[in-house]
C-alpha cells in the first residue's frame, strides 16, 4: 500500500509536516527512520488508516516558505544544523538542568516529581557536547572537502552516538511522565515541561536531517560517482 512500506525518515524528508504528524503519534522518524510506517505503527498498535489518510492530506497542500532542505548544499545543511540546533543544543540544555533541579528540590513530596531528570539532562548535555564537538572538529569539515571514502567511518560513529541520543530521549520521556503537564503545575514546572517538548523536537530534527539528508545524500552521490 502506498506510504505504509516507505520508511519513516523518507516520508518526513519529502512530505512537508509529516515531523509533526510523527511526533503527535510519537513515532521515531530520526534514530528509527529506516522502519517502515506500518513497522513503527504496528509495534505501538496504531491504526494506519487516519496516519496515512493525514499524511496524504499533507501531500496536496502546496509547498509553503519553509526551506526544503533536500534541495540544499552539504555546506547549507551543515551551516543550518550549526547555527539552528549545536547552537540552540547549547542554549536550552543548562536552563533545563536548573529548571529541572529546582524543581525537583521545591516538589519533591509529590509523586509525579520528574525524580532523576536533572542528573539525565546533565548526562544528556555532557554526551550532546562531546558529539557535537566531532562534528565541528572532524565530520564537517571533512564533509565539506568533498567525500572521501574515508568519512564511511566518522559518520557510522555519529549514527551510533544518534541512536543514544534518541534512547536518552526516550528516558527523558518516562522521567518527565510521559511529558504531559502537572495539574496545578508552578510556572517553573511548566517552563520545564515546555522546555522538554522544545528540545525533543528540536533534537529529533536534528538527528532526522543528519541521519536522512545529509548522510544519505552522501550515499547517493558516491553511489552515482561509482555508477
Amino acid at each position: 500500500m502506498p506510504l505504509l512500506d516507505d520508511a519513516l525518515g523518507a516520508l518526513a524528508r519529502t512530505i512537508p509536516g509529516a515531523t509533526a504528524l510523527f511526533h503527535t503519534h510519537q513515532l521515531d522518524f530520526c534514530c528509527g527512520g529506516k522502519k517502515s510506517l506500518r513497522a513503527a505503527a504496528a509495534e505501538r498498535s496504531l491504526d494506519t488508516a487516519p496516519i496515512v489518510a493525514a499524511l496524504k492530506a499533507l501531500q496536496a497542500v502546496p509547498a509553503g516558505d519553509g526551506r526544503d532542505w533536500q534541495q540544499a548544499t552539504p555546506a547549507e545543511l551543515i551551516e543550518h544544523l550549526l547555527t539552528r540546533f549545536h547552537t540552540r543544543h547549547r542554549e536550552q540544555l543548562p536552563e533545563l538542568i536548573r529548571l529541572s533541579r529546582r524543581v525537583e528540590t521545591v516538589h519533591a513530596d509529590r509523586p509525579e516529581c520528574p525524580t532523576g531528570l536533572a542528573d539525565h539532562l546533565t548526562g544528556m548535555a555532557e554526551a550532546l557536547e562531546s558529539h557535537m564537538q566531532k562534528e565541528e572538529q572532524i565530520l564537517f569539515p571533512i564533509l565539506l572537502r568533498g567525500f572521501p571514502p574515508m568519512v564511511r567511518m566518522p559518520i557510522s560513529v555519529m549514527r551510533q552516538e544518534h541512536d543514544e541520543h534518541g534512547e536518552a530521549l526516550a528516558r527523558l520521556v518516562a522521567l518527565a511522565r510521559g511529558l504531559e503537564m502537572p495539574r496545578g503545575a508552578c510556572n517553573t514546572w511548566r517552563a520545564l515541561v515546555l522546555g522538554l517538548r522544545t528540545l525533543r523536537e528540536d533534537l529529533m530534527e536534528h538527528i532526522h536531517l543528519e541521519n536522512n539528508l545529509l548522510f544519505e545524500g552522501l550515499n547517493h552521490a558516491q553511489a552515482e560517482s561509482v555508477g
